[in-house]
């Protein structure tokens, strides 16, 4: 029961500070643990399948696509580039 209440309280903890995130990428990393956590529920409220679809859907393909995203936007940086190589 007490589990229970820190992965609710986990949850509402991840929703409001993904909102105040100003880091994207922070933001996409707290989505993901949202996602995760939001599958042990379900598995704990023996919702298997639900927790499975959780886990692949919300952790995995989107957050995946988000990556790729802010890649294609350029808003992630490449191991060692500066700023002024971002830039331009």
């Amino acid at each position: 029961m007490i589990f229970e209440y820190i992965l609710l309280i986990f949850l509402v903890v991840c929703a409001i500070s993904v909102s105040f995130s100003r880091n994207l990428l922070n933001s996409i990393l707290i989505f993901m643990s949202y996602s995760l956590v939001m599958s042990i529920i379900w598995i704990l409220l023996e919702s298997p399948d639900l927790a499975i679809t959780e886990a692949a859907v919300g952790a995995g393909v989107t957050s995946l696509l988000f990556f790729v995203t802010l890649k294609k936007i350029h808003a992630m940086k490449e191991e060692g580039e500066t700023d002024e190589q971002a830039d331009s």
